[in-house]
């Protein structure tokens, strides 16, 4: 059984961790404010900008743009977008988990003949697939603390630079979609080559209606679309995996807050146990002792 020394250093440490996780919370919820303002106003464009060209698509053929060119995905490129760092309960883990069972599931032949490659964002995705050997085509540690535009533009011009030389014929995204404070949805998605995005039925038929007049045509504005959305796409993805590793993060030091309450709790009631079992045998030497010295 522990000493009561040992168990008031348990309370001690148990306190001055729940400080921590009580700090490292605060400091969560101020910065969810942030990314919650901010992916919650690059959501509208990049939707807006999403629908125009699903619109302008369907009026051209795909081979007018190497970007929409769909091919044999003989080489694929998986962009992985994880957090820099941990305390954040299941965050990295689910998406790990989910990039996991794509390569052993829908690439499980290329990935054996060294034809897929990962684009690693954050550092743990970086470490966990460095660790176990997989082919890291280009990797991006710490970009969330100061995370910026220029950094997606970036990021989409390497992507884009290899599915136009060829290197890659396909190239996939998996990360954490923002959906509440408790909540985070992981999202695997196809970056490149475009895909039409299929309109909702009951809209179809209101939709195919109403005819778009583009000036100076079509081909022209795609061309000059295209990159753009690439670049708010990503731009939207970093978002939302910053505001999602956010929440998560608060969730999980709320969690450990009230984990460490009910531990400080039990650890009170064993330190008073062991205190009244302290007191109960010192009770009983004296007066076993006293009633020795009568005997004598």
């Amino acid at each position: 059984m522990a000493t009561l020394r040992e168990i008031r250093n348990h309370i001690v440490g148990v306190k001055s961790t729940q400080k921590i996780t009580s700090a490292m919370k605060m400091v969560a919820a101020a910065k969810l404010r942030r990314a919650q303002d901010n992916i919650i106003s690059a959501r509208p464009y990049a939707t807006k900008m999403k629908e125009l060209l699903n619109n302008l698509v369907s009026k051209v053929d795909s081979d007018f743009n190497p970007l929409l060119k769909e091919r044999t995905a003989n080489k694929v490129l998986l962009i992985v977008v994880t957090s820099d760092r941990g305390m954040c309960g299941a965050f990295n883990a689910n998406i790990l988990k989910k990039t996991i069972e794509i390569i052993n599931g829908s690439y499980q032949e290329l990935n054996k003949n060294g034809n897929l490659e990962l684009l690693c964002i954050g550092k743990k995705s970086i470490q966990f697939f460095s660790k176990r050997n997989y082919r890291i085509f280009k990797s991006y540690p710490n970009i969330f603390g100061r995370l910026s535009f220029s950094i997606a533009e970036e990021i989409s011009g390497a992507v884009i630079d290899a599915f136009l030389s060829g290197k890659f014929d396909k190239i996939e995204v998996v990360f954490n979609e923002f959906k509440s404070v408790i909540q985070q949805t992981v999202i695997s998605e196809q970056f490149l080559p475009l895909k039409k995005i299929e309109d909702d039925k009951k809209d179809k038929h209101i939709k195919s209606q109403i005819d778009f007049i583009y000036e100076p045509t079509p081909k022209a504005i795609i061309d000059e679309i295209i990159p753009k959305h690439l670049n708010t796409q990503i731009w939207r993805i970093l978002l939302e995996s910053n505001a999602a590793e956010e929440g998560a993060r608060m969730t999980a030091m709320d969690n450990a807050n009230e984990n460490a309450k009910e531990m400080i709790s039990d650890l009170n009631l064993q330190f008073n146990k062991a205190r009244q079992a302290s007191i109960t045998t010192e009770i009983l030497e004296i007066i076993s002792g006293a009633n020795a010295l009568q005997e004598a």
